[in-house]
């Protein structure tokens, strides 16, 4: 771990599945008490460049389409930026009594100030924990947007020394 913070980030690499990472430490937190919300990325077309076919709201289990039927013209990205943005609206007024956030990445609409963009938002405004994976091409935009953020490898251990230390603050 780098830094002692309430916001942390696994680097997402290729063959590594950061969303089950995620998911286990949800399913642990919530076991032992903690109310946990956020969204999860769920796999859709395996040909699709963009494999996130959803996002699973933790709370409600409610799934929200983020993979268009095809790309757009000049792109080889089937992302649904309005489907992002609708889980996200669904979320904002969960994060007032979550004990820790979990957002399923930080990715390039996040990077245009878009679809989870406010939810991180309010996350940090209302200070609250919050866990997320970034991939390599989008590391510059997160290091603007959170530069103390901690970096967890990718192993349940260091996600719940990093959640011992964030629910401590």
């Amino acid at each position: 771990m780098t830094g002692s913070s309430t916001i942390a980030v696994i680097a997402n690499k290729e063959g590594q599945d950061s969303q089950t990472l995620l998911a286990g430490a949800v399913a642990g937190w919530r076991k032992a008490g903690a109310r946990v919300v956020g969204v999860l990325a769920e796999n859709g077309d395996d040909e699709a460049t963009c494999s996130a076919g959803c996002l699973r709201d933790i709370a409600s289990g409610k799934s929200f389409s983020i993979q268009l039927a095809s790309a757009p013209v000049d792109s080889t990205c089937h992302l649904d930026p309005a489907g992002v943005s609708q889980a996200c609206a669904a979320l904002l007024p969960q994060i007032d009594r979550a004990d820790v956030v979990i957002l399923s990445k930080f990715g390039k609409v996040e990077a245009m100030e878009q679809g989870l963009w406010a939810a991180f938002i309010c996350t940090v405004a209302k200070g609250k924990p919050l866990l997320t994976t970034v991939s390599s091409k989008h590391a510059k935009a997160w290091t603007s947007f959170a530069p103390a953020a901690t970096w967890l490898p990718p192993d349940s251990g260091s996600i719940e020394r990093w959640w011992s230390a964030a629910r401590m603050r």
